[in-house]
């Protein structure tokens, strides 16, 4: 997944690596307390989640990080409330 996100946040190295999986883990564990319970890293709605919570949480000057910030914290919502992903499979 961290190609992806380091794709989405548009860096083409891997001296960030450390820090964007830093984040990715954040973003799973947020959905997690949520009641995700399933966290396919493949399901492209997990992906889209993890994708805008580190584009909000990245860097420290991002005019758009609370933009982001609320729609990550739509989708956890609506991830958390459907079947599909707050039953174990």
């Amino acid at each position: 997944m961290i190609e992806k996100v380091r794709k989405t946040l548009r860096i083409s190295h891997t001296a960030l690596d450390d820090d964007i999986q830093d984040l990715i883990d954040s973003a799973l564990m947020e959905l997690k307390l949520s009641g995700v319970k399933n966290l396919d890293e493949t399901d492209p709605l997990i992906i889209r989640a993890v994708n805008v919570y580190c584009k909000a949480e990245f860097g420290f000057d991002n005019p758009d990080a609370e933009r982001f910030r609320e729609s990550f914290e739509a989708l956890r919502t609506h991830l958390a409330l459907a079947g599909d992903y707050n039953a174990l499979s």
